[in-house]
């Protein structure tokens, strides 16, 4: 997979040098969200050969964990090893920067607003008479320019787990009947001292916050019923079924 992606990234910019306008061309690339935990602690493979039409191949937990190392968690949750990844941007007539990192925290909600800014589109309000509800995210043509500016609460919900960031601040839980966590990303970017019992009114504000976007962005009321029974398509996997040094 990797060798096809690598190779048909290089037909598209070559083909795009070819016309002259690979420099004024923004190519955004951003990996996946961290290593999944599906397959058990060891993984599962069906089939004669990895690769092949088929075959099914699931890394499982133990691998997982070495590619989400150092941060906490799997893909589906929102523990960093869940939802951190890199963005690479490439827009040499509108990035001047060349191989810098950029601390800006976006989200893949920001690639709207981007997209809209940089080709002066204007994003609908209604289609075929029905309203369509405004972005959330924030363009990261500030960010290109090396700004970086403080934003406003980011939040997830996938399956049970949920969270909310609000500067350095992250609330974070494995399913609905899991407490809350709080973390200093600033200090703790690994979350491993969870600072929720020691700072409640952080966690309380924090967590109203998320249950106040939980009723706007229509998360609640969750399909199914109450609790973690109400999972989407039932199929919620209990938050402790994990190896024992998690």
């Amino acid at each position: 997979m990797v060798w096809h992606l690598d190779r048909r990234i290089g037909d598209l910019t070559a083909h795009l040098r070819e016309r002259g306008v690979l420099d004024d061309t923004l190519i955004l690339f951003l990996s996946d969200n961290g290593g999944t935990a599906e397959g058990g602690p060891y993984g599962a493979m069906k089939g004669d050969q990895p690769g092949t039409a088929d075959s099914f191949v699931q890394a499982g937990q133990a691998w997982a964990t070495l590619q989400n190392t150092p941060f906490r968690r799997y893909k589906s949750e929102n523990h960093e090893g869940g939802i951190a990844t890199p963005l690479i941007a490439h827009w040499p007539a509108g990035i001047a920067a060349r191989g810098e990192w950029s601390a800006h925290i976006g989200h893949v909600i920001d690639i709207m607003p981007t997209l809209v800014e940089l080709s002066g589109a204007s994003y609908p309000a209604e289609a075929d008479g029905k309203p369509i509800e405004p972005m959330e995210g924030h363009s990261l043509v500030k960010a290109f320019h090396g700004e970086t500016g403080v934003r406003g609460p980011l939040f997830w919900e996938h399956q049970g787990a949920a969270a909310v960031r609000y500067g350095c601040l992250k609330l974070v839980r494995l399913g609905r009947q899991r407490p809350w966590e709080l973390y200093d990303l600033k200090t703790d970017r690994t979350e491993l001292h969870d600072l929720a019992a020691a700072q409640p009114d952080k966690t309380k504000a924090l967590a109203d916050k998320w249950e106040a976007w939980a009723e706007r962005a229509h998360v609640k009321p969750y399909p199914g019923g109450k609790g973690n029974a109400g999972a989407k398509n039932g199929n919620e996997k209990p938050a402790d079924a994990t190896l024992p040094n998690d």
